[in-house]
């Protein structure tokens, strides 16, 4: 069986580009989100979220990450030319992938994200930053 992913992007033509590549890749695309209520709405029968942090409702990507993560069990997966803007957020995904994103940057995340040991051979996917699981920081300071 096939997951299901949300795409989270307000710019029509990235969604649709990032939708041919989920769907290229095996993978079944769950909606297609350009705001944090829409997002919300659509988490239900996703397993992995793509989101982007600057959206139509303004930069929700990190908390609509966490809330996905946390209230629905989502591998969240940042798509973003703004990593920095991340910030603490970075507990509730595997990673960041920064945008402008090569196809197979996203396809190899994808299949991370399907697996049930995301964090293996995340530093070898080409374009995708991986965040260390939570548990392995000694502190928040220690985030740079």
């Amino acid at each position: 069986m096939s997951k299901k992913v949300l795409i989270v992007e307000d710019e029509i033509f990235v969604a649709l580009e990032i939708e041919q590549i989920v769907e290229d890749a095996g993978f079944d695309v769950g909606a297609i989100a350009a705001d944090r209520e829409a997002a919300l709405a659509s988490a239900a029968d996703c397993e992995i979220a793509l989101v982007d942090l600057n959206l139509r409702d303004g930069p929700t990507g990190p908390q609509i990450g966490i809330e996905l993560a946390s209230q629905h069990g989502i591998k969240v997966i940042y798509v973003t030319a703004n990593p920095a803007q991340i910030g603490e957020a970075s507990v509730a995904a595997l990673g960041v992938i920064t945008k402008p994103f090569r196809a197979h940057s996203i396809t190899a995340a994808l299949k991370l994200a399907a697996t049930d040991a995301p964090d293996l051979l995340a530093a070898e996917i080409a374009g995708f930053t991986p965040f260390p699981p939570p548990g392995s920081w000694s502190g928040m300071e220690s985030r740079g």
